[in-house]
């Protein structure tokens, strides 16, 4: 867990350093070279409360140019850490704001462009959790109830993180080795009847479909943004780059039970493999703590209001309607507040679409609705082959003309290549006055 210490302003502090100097232990007696924020590898957790001011002092130790991304953090877009926030090596970046959100697991990680995939597969990622008071009482206890999950594929030469098709091929880097909270085959001793596991796949590629070896059914009670509307009860889930998903699984004393990845049964040719990994494996004590049984009621899902602008995106094989990425090109202009559809529209193989600052729900995938557990609040979805997918999504009220968001596809060697684009949000009225190019000299940091 971050430590932090609080201004005497009241503003919590929060100390990151990205290192690239990590020397991790992946495999008994074998020495990886990695790199990761404060410690060796990956990054520690950051939790802080709504309604908190946070404050984050992030050093760039690497030997280049980098940021920090806070994904699914809703904030202002100067504090966004995409690629206009760039940080030199040995400066130290300080946004500033005030969580204004309801409770959700989010993560960080770099987003300079053109190199987001090499510096996530290196091992800089964290999780960003968000406390809600007054919110569904959950298991909570972190490390003993309520764990963490970052699922990442990884090729190693010998104990060496092999890097080579990081930035080369139809998806990028698709490994045959999987880290969990980076660890080479992980178990855990479970002491409660129940525990909340919060999965992200932090993979720069890699699809993944949780379950468990037994078939065993269990309850997702959270998607990336928030709480579901109900509790969706499955026996497995599919997860791709950059989603997140909470999920409440049962125990009974002295069982020992492994958690899976399966593949799709019919595959489909120019799509993400598939393949089945193990990936944890669960012992339980003799005797397990009770808990309670998991019961809310979420938000709603809501509908589209009446004259909802539509806006309309086609993916291709590395191009958002048919244009590369531009630093000083705006693509969208958004009123402060809109609520929108967003029609994706994937004429190729596999992607997922991710957009900053924003909640959205999905509306359907080609024309059918979504499974129970992707009904709740969202940040970023995966667009299956030839998919047509429909988001309603809900901007924020951070106004700013010249600093923008972006959406782009999360598997992180598309988003490099320039499968991304950018949107600013302003006061409703002055959508025409905005220019669409990033006024020259504008400083973004």
């Amino acid at each position: 867990m971050a430590g932090s210490a609080v201004d005497p302003d009241g503003a919590r502090r929060f100390m990151l350093t990205m290192r690239a100097d990590g020397r991790s232990e992946l495999f008994p007696g074998k020495v990886t070279e990695t790199w990761g924020i404060n410690v060796d590898h990956l990054g520690p957790v950051v939790r802080a409360k709504r309604g908190e001011r946070v404050r984050m002092s992030v050093t760039n130790r690497l030997p280049e140019a980098s940021t920090l991304h806070w994904h699914g953090l809703r904030l202002p877009a100067r504090m966004d850490g995409g690629p206009h926030q760039m940080i030199e090596p040995g400066a130290t970046w300080t946004p500033e704001w005030t969580i204004d959100q309801p409770a959700a697991t989010a993560w960080f990680h770099p987003h300079p462009h053109g190199r987001t995939a090499m510096h996530v597969y290196r091992g800089l990622a964290g999780l960003f959790l968000i406390d809600e008071p007054g919110g569904p009482v959950l298991p909570h206890e972190y490390g003993v109830d309520d764990l963490p999950l970052i699922v990442q594929d990884r090729v190693f030469d010998g104990a060496e993180m092999a890097a080579g098709g990081v930035d080369s091929g139809t998806f990028g880097l698709l490994g045959d080795t999987i880290l969990v909270n980076g660890t080479y085959r992980p178990f855990h001793e479970v002491t409660t009847e129940s525990v909340r596991f919060r999965l992200l796949n932090a993979s720069n590629a890699r699809v993944y479909r949780v379950g468990f070896a037994d078939g065993r059914r269990f309850d997702v009670i959270a998607g990336d943004q928030g709480m579901l509307p109900r509790p969706a009860t499955v026996d497995r889930v599919k997860i791709s780059p950059g989603e997140r998903l909470e999920i409440v699984v049962r125990f009974v004393p002295g069982e020992t039970v492994v958690m899976n990845s399966a593949g799709e049964p019919r595959k489909q040719a120019n799509d993400i493999e598939e393949d089945d990994f193990d990936l944890v494996r669960f012992t339980a004590g003799a005797t397990l703590r009770p808990s309670g049984r998991v019961a809310f009621d979420g938000p709603a899902v809501g509908s589209p209001p009446p004259g909802a602008r539509v806006r309309r995106f086609e993916l291709s094989g590395s191009e958002i309607n048919g244009r590369d990425m531009e630093m000083s090109r705006i693509d969208e202009v958004v009123p402060a507040g809109a609520v929108e559809i967003w029609e994706i529209d994937n004429t190729t193989y596999a992607h997922n679409f991710h957009i900053h600052e924003v909640e959205f729900r999905i509306l359907d995938v080609n024309g059918e609705p979504p499974p129970a557990y992707l009904a709740g609040p969202k940040d970023t979805v995966f667009v299956p082959k030839k998919a047509r997918v429909r988001l309603l999504v809900r901007f924020g009220r951070y106004a700013d003309p010249v600093t923008p968001y972006m959406y782009h596809c999360h598997l992180l060697r598309h988003e490099d290549k320039g499968m991304m684009g950018q949107f600013v949000i302003v006061e409703p009225g002055t959508e025409d006055l905005v220019p669409r190019v990033i006024p020259a000299g504008h400083h973004h940091d």
